[in-house]
């Protein structure tokens, strides 16, 4: 074991999760140690319920992202979030579009075929995928979810060679976690912005992790059913201490899975996503109260991937 440590160790690789503990000794550009993320906003008009609801329970919102897909907003739609988003100053994170799910082949809804996640199967879906991103830049997004490494790869490639915007924040998504520090490295490489990691990882293995990359990591604070169903707000402030920067996610338990949404679950989707914002209020309380030292990122930080419009 101690040589196949050492040889981690030349990797630059933590050979050990972070038992102990150590503190990230990490931040934002801006100086904050967390930011805080609303997800599943499917859409304009829950957007709208999600600003409203912030207000009333003065929460800071950093980031809303959104799990249906690019292919199913209407340009109109699209808009409308960019620019809600422009005029507060949160980030805007949109789905790409087409994947194997949505496809005609049976393995990603086969028990033993789900393993394929949402990735994108074949060149064409590929490069539908590719141009649901272009779509979505062109009408002022500066952020998207990508639930497949080669497409990661090939975005960051055109974001290098001007295809598409340089500030363009590429987040890796929960149906591709990075389970450990070798595999995040090699996402950060390929391009990822900000990190997504298995809902159940422990503040040990999360630290190992942070030890590997210095992209911000995504996590979970309330996991949805299908994840796990964990709620871990009591874990926050040992999760700042060493996994720092981190967004903090809100899903729901107890809720319906929505994807892919519409008109006809909008309701659905509003409840759900006003419920997100008042559950992070009462995480953010807990936070206040155990971990007053923790920064929040200011609103507007540059590397942000808040629409241009």
């Amino acid at each position: 074991m101690k040589k196949t440590q050492q040889f981690l160790a030349k990797l630059k690789l933590p050979f050990e999760d972070n038992h102990a503990l150590k503190p990230s000794g990490q931040h934002f550009k801006d100086g904050g140690d967390y930011r805080i993320e609303i997800p599943s906003v499917e859409g304009p008009r829950v957007f709208r319920e999600v600003l409203e609801a912030a207000k009333k329970y003065r929460v800071p919102i950093h980031r809303v992202s959104q799990g249906s897909g690019i292919m199913l907003l209407t340009r109109d739609e699209i808009q409308e979030m960019a620019r809600l988003g422009h005029e507060e100053h949160i980030e805007v994170c949109l789905f790409v579009g087409p994947r194997a799910p949505f496809e005609t082949g049976a393995q990603a809804l086969a028990p033993a075929g789900k393993v394929i996640g949402w990735q994108h199967r074949g060149a064409d879906q590929l490069v539908y995928a590719l141009e649901d991103v272009r779509r979505a830049c062109d009408l002022g997004i500066r952020s998207v979810l990508p639930a497949d490494l080669g497409l990661i790869w090939v975005l960051n490639e055109m974001k290098q060679k001007g295809e598409l915007p340089r500030n363009l924040v590429l987040k890796s998504s929960v149906t591709l976690p990075a389970a450990n520090p070798a595999t995040a490295r090699v996402f950060e490489r390929a391009g990822v912005s900000t990190l997504n990691i298995p809902t159940d990882l422990t503040p040990a293995q999360i630290g190992g992790i942070r030890q590997a990359v210095d992209i911000p990591i995504d996590m979970y604070i309330e996991v949805p059913d299908n994840f796990g169903g964990f709620v871990r707000y009591y874990e926050m402030p040992q999760l700042i201490h060493v996994a720092a920067p981190i967004y903090f996610k809100f899903g729901l338990r107890n809720a319906p899975d929505i994807y892919p949404s519409g008109l006809h679950l909008e309701a659905t989707a509003i409840s759900l996503a006003r419920e997100r914002v008042r559950r992070a209020r009462i995480a953010l309380d807990l936070l206040e109260q155990y971990a007053p030292h923790a920064k929040m990122s200011p609103f507007g930080s540059k590397d942000l991937g808040i629409p241009e419009v």
